[in-house]
């Protein structure tokens, strides 16, 4: 594409580009903060709903941009505080001139200063942020509590306690494998570490792997409770062959087509969470995994009651593998199950139930008729979603893209009948929680505000007995 531009217009290029993204970010986030404003007002008797209207929002920003739910949230905070309290900072982001790096520091950095004091704040950071685009983080950082400081004392962040950082993250890498992340305490993290090394050497010593290999493959058996890790060395006098006595057994679904496990296909399987299993790691776990052979519906004739069976739910949950919504990977496995239609009028079988989270069911229920959403079902799984501003959002079910048996229709149904509902009010059956979204993040900031002006007093404290212990008046 650009073979035959001079170097000089490839700079060119790159500084448009860098303030054109910029720019689309700021308009994004703009346009965010003002939808929401809207619905604030629209929706102000929601705010002590479990689905609040800050979720309401971010269900059509999720659709809208195809993000996940807590992306979405975080794209609320982010614009809310670009409208609400630093306005002039946002002009200088649509100019292109300072990008989201900035822009995301000075939001988390000045979330704790006092209200009375943004408007000020904000006017001296926009005359200034232009010229810290080259500073390092840790640099733009200071420049940025500087200011607060300057303004309002109690606001500059707290840093966060080494102990309240701890977490382990385990997701997918690379086909059929994982990777594992965490931060846990230094102790912990030594038994780990002897205890993987005492499992990776219960082998013999033609193990055929690494010690690194070993170690991680020790995972397994560390996971399911077991005292060593099987050697394979082929040899049927190993003499570390022993018993796995597996102390806990930690159960996962793996969805595969039979002809895999056979042999005669090498059609991939399914672990989720992790994604997509070579067909040569479905037949390992096989060969001492219980199968169980999953239904696909074929009569047309619902199931009576509200509830479905579990054989299919069973098949709803693997046929849609994640929540419906768009932008959405919540786990179908910890969804609800719902009726697109709802019951009664609408039919308890696999052409008119899917999987929706807590959340996205709660939308879907409490924010629905004219003016809100409205959802279609085909009989592949296929889900047709009409947002409140009319945009269509269409999802297919995941499993079924991945194997062709839960992709097949399941029958057309009826056209159910007209649904009476009666008057009642609706809104009553909502989740209620115990104080609204505004309330627990001025708690939070009112808390670490406190810390900061405890911080403050002891450093006075320490100064004035520095004084009282050092200081000599001059002679006269």
């Amino acid at each position: 594409m650009f073979e035959t531009v001079a170097e000089v217009e490839l700079i060119d290029v790159m500084g448009e580009a860098t303030r054109d993204e910029s720019t689309a970010i700021a308009q994004r986030l703009l346009a965010v903060g003002e939808l929401y404003a809207r619905r604030a007002v629209e929706w102000a008797e929601r705010n002590l709903w479990c689905a609040d209207p800050c979720d309401a929002v971010a269900a059509e920003l999720s659709a809208a941009q195809n993000i996940s739910h807590a992306r979405a949230i975080g794209q609320i905070a982010y614009a809310r505080a670009l409208r609400e309290r630093l306005p002039l900072v946002a002009k200088v982001f649509i100019r292109g001139v300072i990008d989201f790096r900035m822009v995301l520091t000075i939001i988390n950095r000045t979330e704790n200063v006092d209200d009375a004091a943004m408007p000020a704040l904000d006017a001296a950071l926009a005359r200034n942020v232009e010229k810290w685009m080259r500073l390092s983080g840790p640099k733009l950082r200071d420049r940025v509590d500087l200011w607060v400081a300057k303004f309002d004392p109690a606001g500059v962040r707290v840093p966060p306690k080494i102990d309240d950082s701890r977490y382990v993250e385990i997701a997918e890498t690379t086909v059929g494998m994982a990777g594992i992340w965490a931060n846990v305490h230094a102790a912990d993290a030594a038994a780990l570490d002897k205890r993987l090394d005492a499992l990776a050497a219960t082998v013999c010593e033609n193990d055929p792997r690494t010690k690194e290999q070993r170690r991680a493959d020790a995972c397994g058996p560390l996971a399911r409770g077991e005292a060593s890790l099987g050697c394979q060395c082929g040899s049927q006098q190993c003499p570390a062959v022993s018993e796995r006595n597996a102390a806990a057994s930690a159960v996962i679904h793996v969805l595969a087509e039979q002809s895999t496990i056979n042999g005669t296909s090498d059609a991939p399987g399914y672990l989720p969470g992790f994604g997509i299993l070579p067909a040569e790691s479905l037949r390992d776990l096989a060969a001492s995994a219980k199968l169980k052979p999953l239904v696909v519906p074929t009569e047309t004739t619902p199931e009576p009651g509200y509830r479905p069976s579990a054989a299919l739910a069973e098949f709803v949950r693997w046929r849609d593998l994640t929540c419906r919504w768009p932008g959405c990977d919540a786990p179908a496995a910890v969804s609800d199950i719902d009726h697109t239609v709802p019951f009664p009028a609408g039919a308890t079988h696999a052409s008119d139930l899917k999987a929706y989270c807590r959340t996205h069911h709660l939308i879907k229920t409490f924010y629905t008729g004219p003016g809100g959403w409205t959802d279609q079902q085909l009989t592949d799984g296929t889900i047709i979603m009409t947002a409140p501003t009319g945009h269509i959002y269409t999802t297919e079910p995941h499993g079924g893209i991945l194997f062709a048996a839960l992709g097949q229709s399941t029958g057309e149904l009826p056209t159910p009948p007209a649904l009476q509902i009666p008057e009642t009010n609706r809104s009553a059956m909502m989740p209620r929680r115990k104080q609204t979204r505004e309330q627990d993040h001025r708690d939070r900031i009112n808390a670490e505000r406190r810390e900061r002006a405890e911080l403050i007093a002891e450093e006075e404290r320490e100064r004035q007995a520095w004084l009282a212990a050092n200081y000599e008046p001059p002679p006269f």
